[in-house]
């Protein structure tokens, strides 16, 4: 059995886009393109897309998934590994569902709560590794205290200042405007503007920026749910907006 590309896409959470680059990269062949050009996957093509979604969810970059799937040609051995993972995570949002039932309870009853128990599974370091290793670790302790510093309602007003600029950039998208344009332009500075709350960014720091936004499927997805695209003319735009102004 095998499925096209875009039966996967849409099965995977994921874009058509993204497959091909992940094509492109060596990490996920077609198992075989038909006669007008649509690739299609078989069953083992699925599982080797289910280990490199697996890995992008530990935060391993591309080049990183592409070594461990060099190193692990047992597939089997490779996805009990993965399950013992997912199996961790799964007992600390368990952990987490727990502490908030515990704080309701006792909130409501009006009983005294223990840090322990408000905070039990946790971990707002869980991105720790993959900040540092594509910014450098003073980036991360920078914002890390710069988030800290924050309450609820301006943690609140910063994720909603950046989803409307998605927006915008997402309506863009679907009017076709180009990368280079005042208003995509505009867009850039938006970003720019938003992401020099926790750094200072460099031409190099906006271009790596932007291609992630594009490689790795979470940004890809939260970008893209404004409107397939919606990614790549982000990527574009910082690019020129870089090449501009730094």
């Amino acid at each position: 059995m095998e499925w096209s590309i875009q039966e996967i896409a849409k099965k995977a959470g994921t874009t058509s886009r993204t497959l091909r680059h992940y094509g492109e990269r060596g990490l996920l062949e077609p198992s075989r393109i038909g006669a007008n050009g649509y690739r299609y996957y078989d069953q083992a093509a699925l599982v080797r897309l289910q280990r490199i979604l697996l890995l992008r969810e530990l935060g391993l970059s591309l080049p990183a998934i592409a070594e461990v799937l060099a190193g692990q040609r047992d597939a089997s051995a490779a996805l009990r590994t993965h399950l013992a993972l997912l199996e961790q995570e799964r007992e600390r949002i368990g952990r987490q569902i727990a502490s908030v039932r515990t704080t309701l309870d006792k909130t409501e009853k009006g009983e005294e709560l223990m840090a322990e128990e408000v905070f039990d599974g946790f971990d707002h370091t869980r991105y720790e590794g993959e900040v540092t290793e594509r910014w450098g670790r003073e980036a991360y302790e920078s914002a890390d205290r710069w988030w800290r510093s924050l309450g609820d309602a301006q943690r609140k007003a910063f994720m909603a200042e950046q989803d409307g600029i998605a927006r915008d950039f997402g309506r863009a998208a679907r009017e076709g405007l180009a990368a280079d344009s005042d208003e995509v332009q505009a867009l850039a500075w938006r970003q720019v503007s938003w992401l020099s709350t926790t750094t200072t960014p460099s031409r190099q720091y906006l271009i790596g920026l932007g291609q992630m936004y594009v490689d790795d499927p979470r940004f890809t997805a939260n970008y893209d749910r404004h409107g397939e695209g919606t990614a790549v003319l982000v990527r574009d735009a910082l690019r020129v907006y870089a090449e501009r102004n730094f």
